[in-house]
């Protein structure tokens, strides 16, 4: 079955336009509720939200769909996305929702539905949603229809599980911490855990007026950061997105780190601990070679998989990993999460930080990574289907040989054909690269 609505990561758009529209989300709560009434107990739903305007309308859309199939809603306002996996879980519910468009600006809204275990839904359960959004739904007699209550301390229940994951003998005294929210789901809970445990914090990207989230702030644009850090002299700054999903780290320099050196820090720290499980780390096939390559070094692989941090996440439990994620700064840590945690991720730099009692810039520098360029292009005609396209890329695959790579996909939720190549020699990789998007517009 052909995919309509669900993407790489749950359903996204620009808002009140298809399938981004109050009448959609009505429906989605619709199908998705019926596909989780199972068994004879009284159904629940978790619905949690960034801070983007067009929230409201969506969660009151959703509500609607959900109470009128005969599922409660409990409604945990502002919170990361990784806090509604945990709410799902701990409060026994049936589904969980995460209204985000995670990292895009505040015209854009998506949809990510999480199932009963606090994971990302399967290809499977995506698709018979998609088959029921088809059919006429199936509401419930007036005596059924579900409630709606909301939970005042859902932001308290994520601070104290995300400090759980800190070692209980460390403590952050005596660190500056930069950390900026994007305006987005983490603006109260990042700062007040970071402060809970000792640490001196300056936080930006903290007033959320609903169109300010990820502007000039967060994971995608850490220039804020950058100079935020320099300016106050601190020992290391931590960058969320919109949904807070996802980190970037800048060290005392102003220097940006990216998913592949954070990966590599927290995968060869808990090897030397013995806590690495699976023999290696997860990530896309977007990740550096240099990590690949640092990784070999000590005897781990690196497990690739297409992009997509749900990908990264079924082969770790399919193959028994613990480290995962992408280069994009989504660092899935499954013995604390179901899901990327930007927080939480920090909190295990941050706890490397204070145990080596070295600067972030060389602890976070464990291996020079290869020129890589990444270029996307929007196209109209499909570019895997021509042939034109192919001999470009099979061309550029020669000339790198076994020094780079070559990798091209399209984009799950737009028009766009993303082109990447990495080698040794970055003037080579820089041609190759455009000389695949030239034959892309022409095709």
């Amino acid at each position: 079955m052909t995919r309509k609505f669900f993407g790489t990561d749950g359903i996204r758009g620009r808002t009140n336009q298809s399938p981004m529209t109050a009448a959609i989300a009505q429906r989605i709560g619709q199908a998705a509720g019926a596909h989780f009434l199972r068994g004879d107990h009284r159904h629940r739903v978790v619905i949690g939200k960034d801070t983007r305007l067009s929230g409201y309308m969506m969660e009151t859309a959703l509500i609607s769909g959900f109470t009128s199939v005969g599922m409660d809603v409990v409604m945990v306002g502002p919170v990361p996305t990784p806090a509604v996996a945990m709410l799902t879980h701990s409060m026994r519910a049936d589904l969980g929702v995460m209204i985000s468009a995670s990292h895009n600006k505040f015209v854009d809204n998506g949809i990510k539905l999480f199932g009963p275990d606090g994971f990302k839904l399967s290809d499977k359960d995506e698709l018979a949603i998609e088959a029921l959004l088809d059919q006429e739904p199936r509401l419930v007699a007036a005596e059924q229809i579900g409630r709606s209550k909301k939970i005042e301390d859902a932001r308290g229940r994520y601070i104290h599980a995300a400090k759980l994951t800190f070692p209980k003998h460390l403590r952050l005294d005596g660190l500056k911490i930069v950390v900026d929210c994007a305006n987005g789901a983490a603006y109260e809970v990042a700062p007040s855990a970071l402060w809970e445990l000792g640490a001196e914090v300056v936080a930006i990207g903290v007033r959320p007026n609903g169109l300010n989230i990820n502007d000039g702030c967060g994971s995608t644009d850490p220039g804020l950061l950058k100079q935020t850090v320099l300016e106050s002299g601190a020992d290391i700054g931590l960058a969320l997105d919109g949904d807070a999903d996802r980190l970037i780290v800048v060290d005392e320099a102003g220097e940006t780190v990216n998913g592949d050196q954070l990966m590599a820090l927290i995968g060869s720290a808990w090897h030397r601990r013995g806590r690495l499980r699976g023999g290696g780390v997860v990530s896309t096939i977007m990740s550096n070679l240099g990590l690949e390559r640092f990784l070999g070094e000590q005897g781990l692989k690196l497990e690739r998989t297409q992009v997509g941090d749900r990908y990264v996440l079924e082969t770790m439990r399919a193959k028994g990993y613990n480290v995962g994620g992408e280069q994009s700064g989504h660092i899935i840590l499954t013995e604390y999460g179901t899901t990327g945690d930007g927080l939480v991720a920090g909190l295990q730099v941050l706890a490397e930080l204070v145990a080596t009692d070295k600067p972030a810039s060389e602890l976070l520098d464990l291996f020079e990574p290869l020129p890589q360029v990444l270029k996307s292009v929007r196209f109209q005609a499909d570019p895997e289907k021509d042939e034109s396209v192919g001999a470009a890329i099979e061309a550029a695959k020669a000339r790198l040989g076994d020094k780079g790579r070559v990798v091209t996909r399209k984009s799950g939720t737009e028009p766009v054909f993303r082109v990447m190549a990495e080698g040794e020699d970055d003037a080579l990789v820089t041609e190759i690269v455009d000389e695949i998007c030239a034959a892309v517009k022409a095709a």
